[in-house]
């Protein structure tokens, strides 16, 4: 018989101690935040230094503008216009900023828009970095391929053709650096790390223990990729959850859990609780909640492949109305994401490699196909009551098969409809 991991609490009552802790902690800290809004948003301006995150052009009427979004060193985000048609990419900025009511709570933890002026531009001294994406741009003719793999390699902005060509192909998440890149990154450290590793332990060390070995390295070197590419949030949050990941197993406990999920989300908020705000982590959450689920009824199958097709595709299904609640582009191409997202798990590793030795173009003729099939998409938002009962249903889901399958049929339903109708 086999022994099943440890749960992570031992009791019902010792977890609900645990999210009282959390959710305290939580509530203090966004008091503090609070005071601080209220601080803001009363003085009539501000100076203050800020690196150009994004910076992108816009037409309103006959008058152009470029749209930055920026980051101060006391990591507050927010949005900003100048008329100026230049390029502030790899700047920071001297600003006057003038903050307002506008301004909701919600948006200072967050990202918000606030008017400006440009006091002083300093350019940001050449850099390992954008040597890179300099080197895997001259590997490729077409701006689209250039700003596609400098989007997955480094983090960088996508130019806007392209994000709407992805959005049609539903495959942002394969563009946006998230946890889907750092759980191949990991994968692809650690198994050179264990080949390297383990001849080694077999004949010096046989009782050290790999996964700690290894696993500290591979979390090292993840960790400089994070810095090397500027802490984009969605990394932060992805590292986080990965390191955490890594801390359950290391101590033996059950991983794949709810109430192991619940408890990460909370430590999450708890360091981080702009995170309450953030439309991307509330989605990776849905995401890695429905993997769950779906581990937790086809367990029983212990086939590797058959969780290799539905996990994929069966997140497709599941996440279609959680995503057309929110984003409402739909294209009948929408269709291949699940199986693009399986072709990416091995491309991913195989274009890192090609650009290292300069063949980066290998790939360009079929992806320049690829991102020219969807040529146009319809609306759909789902109504918010359909939703609210979706979450619901999705909950009930955890302790009911049927209502897993009530949830299946609700998903497939409306898969069938916004596709076929």
């Amino acid at each position: 018989m086999r022994l099943s991991k440890p749960k992570l609490f031992t009791s019902t009552q010792s977890f609900l101690w645990v999210v009282l802790i959390f959710v305290s902690i939580i509530s203090i800290r966004l008091f503090v935040y609070y005071q601080d809004y209220r601080e803001f948003i009363e003085k009539p301006f501000y100076y203050t230094y800020a690196k150009v995150i994004k910076s992108y052009q816009k037409t309103k009427g006959k008058r152009k503008y470029t749209v930055l979004k920026l980051s101060t060193k006391e990591h507050i985000s927010f949005y900003t216009t100048t008329y100026p048609n230049q390029d502030l990419n790899n700047h920071i900025l001297r600003l006057q900023i003038f903050p307002d009511a506008n301004i909701t709570f919600a948006g200072y933890i967050g990202t918000f828009y606030v008017k400006s002026t440009i006091k002083k531009k300093i350019p940001l001294p050449y850099s390992l970095k954008q040597k890179l994406i300099s080197e895997v741009s001259s590997q490729h003719k077409d701006k689209s391929l250039q700003s596609f793999y400098n989007a997955i390699f480094f983090a960088t902005s996508i130019e806007k053709n392209l994000r709407d060509k992805i959005t049609k192909l539903g495959v942002n998440h394969l563009v946006a650096l998230s946890g889907f890149h750092i759980g191949i990154l990991w994968s692809i450290i650690y198994g050179i790390l264990w080949l390297i590793y383990y001849p080694f332990q077999k004949r010096y060390f046989p009782y050290r223990y790999s996964l700690l070995d290894i696993g500290s390295i591979s979390m090292v070197l993840l960790g400089v990729y994070l810095w090397f590419v500027d802490f984009p949030p969605s990394l932060v949050r992805s590292y986080a959850m990965v390191s955490i990941g890594w801390v359950v197993l290391l101590l033996g406990m059950e991983l794949i859990s709810f109430i192991s999920l619940s408890t990460i989300i909370l430590l999450l908020l708890t360091l981080f609780p702009y995170l309450l705000v953030s439309l991307s982590f509330w989605l990776s959450v849905a995401g890695v909640f429905y993997i769950f689920l779906i581990l937790q009824y086809t367990k029983h199958l212990h086939h590797w492949y058959i969780n290799l097709i539905f996990i994929p595709f069966g997140m497709f299904i599941f996440m279609l109305p959680i995503t057309h609640a929110i984003f409402g582009t739909t294209s009948d191409y929408q269709l291949l994401s699940p199986l693009i997202s399986l072709l990416f798990v091995p491309f991913y590793p195989i274009v890192i490699l090609f650009h290292l030795f300069g063949l980066g173009r290998i790939f360009d003729t079929p992806l320049s196909i690829l991102f020219t099939l969807p040529s146009h998409s319809t609306e759909n938002i789902l109504d918010i009551w359909y939703i609210i009962y979706y979450i619901i249903v999705s909950i009930g889901a955890i302790w009911s098969r049927l209502y897993f399958y009530l949830l299946f049929i609700l998903a497939f339903e409306y898969g069938v409809y916004i596709f076929w109708f």
